[in-house]
Parts: C-alpha cells; sequence; structure tokens
C-alpha cells in the first residue's frame, strides 16, 4: 500500500503543476507594455491604423555632444529633432525632442522604442518614451 500511496502524491504533484502552469499562460505576460497601452488609447480615439501620425521621441541625455550625436543619428532617420539645456535648478542635463510622421502599430512603436532605448543608453542617457498629440484634430478633422 505504501507504493499507491506514494503514486497518489506524485500524480497530485504533477496535477498540481499542470494547473499552476496553465493559469499562469492565461494571465499572459506580466509586464506592462507602455507602447501598447499607447497604440490602444490611439485606436480607441478613432485612430486610423494605416494612416502615418507625427509622433514625438523625448531623451534625457547628459551633455551638448551626447545631443549632437543623437540628433545626427535621427535626422539620418527622417526626424526632426531640437534639444536644450534642462533648468539649472532641476540638473545639468539636456533634453532632446524629436518627432516623425510615421504608421503606428504595437510592433512598430515596440521595434522603435528598443532602438530609441539602446541609442540613448549608448550615449549616457535614457529614452523618455513618445507621443502622438495630433489624434483629436485629425479624428475630428475626418468627422
Amino acid at each position: 500500500m505504501n507504493i499507491y500511496t506514494g503514486l497518489l502524491v506524485l500524480a497530485a504533484a504533477v496535477a498540481a503543476y499542470r494547473i499552476y502552469v496553465a493559469v499562469r499562460a492565461q494571465r499572459g505576460p506580466s509586464k506592462d507594455d507602455w507602447d501598447e497601452r499607447l497604440v490602444k488609447n490611439l485606436r480607441a480615439q478613432g485612430g486610423d491604423p494605416f494612416s502615418p501620425y507625427e509622433i514625438d521621441f523625448f531623451f534625457d541625455l547628459p551633455n551638448e555632444t551626447s545631443c549632437e550625436t543623437v540628433a545626427a543619428i535621427l535626422r539620418a532617420k527622417d526626424c526632426n529633432v531640437d534639444f536644450r539645456r534642462v533648468d539649472a535648478d532641476r540638473g545639468d542635463s539636456f533634453t532632446l525632442h524629436a518627432n516623425r510622421r510615421m504608421r503606428v502599430s504595437v510592433p512598430e512603436m515596440q521595434g522603435m522604442t528598443a532602438e530609441m532605448s539602446a541609442l540613448a543608453a549608448q550615449h549616457g542617457g535614457r529614452y523618455d518614451g513618445w507621443v502622438t498629440a495630433g489624434i483629436t484634430r485629425e479624428v475630428a478633422a475626418r468627422r
């Protein structure tokens, strides 16, 4: 009877593990994806997935030299770029703003976030994300 008890305990453990794995898989990724959330908000406001939008990208960079280097790279990717020193009372760094007209989809914006984050890190800075503000005007113009 000892062997049957052991097999029963083992079967219960395997069943519990399979339930745990199934429940965890149903929850989906635990990471909150900002890009996906922004794209979903754009669609919820009536955004057209096939139309390009003006996208603004933001960076925090440590100095003017890194801003000039990042700006040159972004201009080569058809971005308009401007940067300025942050107010002295808020720190000794620079903020860089770039914008470009492009289609907005989750995979494309996730790719842009990965690319921009790597670019910022390579130059000692931080990528602060993207936004598109033109959705309200463009949707209103179509209605």
